[in-house]
């Protein structure tokens, strides 16, 4: 039996390639969804914050509005006037992610410094 290579003899037909594709939680999808219905998100930049397909999120918010994830069937905060104690403890909300944030991405570069350190080093 020949074992080289043909297009001709359909040599890939039994080759099975599978993509490998991640399994996120039930809670973890629960959190992305409801980060990329704030307001000040869009759905593209959550999904590069997460490192995920934007697509995958897209679909996740349908799923999350059809109530699959357990969740109501509306957006988690409503289009309604906040009160002003409301209004600042959403700020004080806001401003904890977004020092959260700013935390991982000095630690992402920090990182980054490093690793090229050494490849530098060796």
């Amino acid at each position: 039996m020949d074992t080289q290579f043909s297009p001709y003899r359909g040599s890939y037909a039994s080759l099975q390639i599978r993509k490998k594709t991640d399994e996120y939680s039930l809670d973890f999808k629960r959190k992305a969804v409801e980060w990329s219905f704030q307001s000040h998100r869009t759905v593209k930049s959550v999904a590069e914050a997460l490192d995920i397909h934007p697509f995958m999120l897209s679909k996740w918010r349908r799923a999350y509005l059809d109530g699959v994830f357990g969740m109501p069937k509306v957006p988690p905060k409503s289009q309604n006037k906040l009160k002003p104690q409301d209004e600042i403890s959403t700020l004080k909300q806001r401003i904890a992610e977004l020092e959260e944030e700013n935390d991982i991405l000095k630690k992402w570069q920090r990182f980054q410094a490093e690793q090229r350190r050494k490849r530098f080093d060796s």
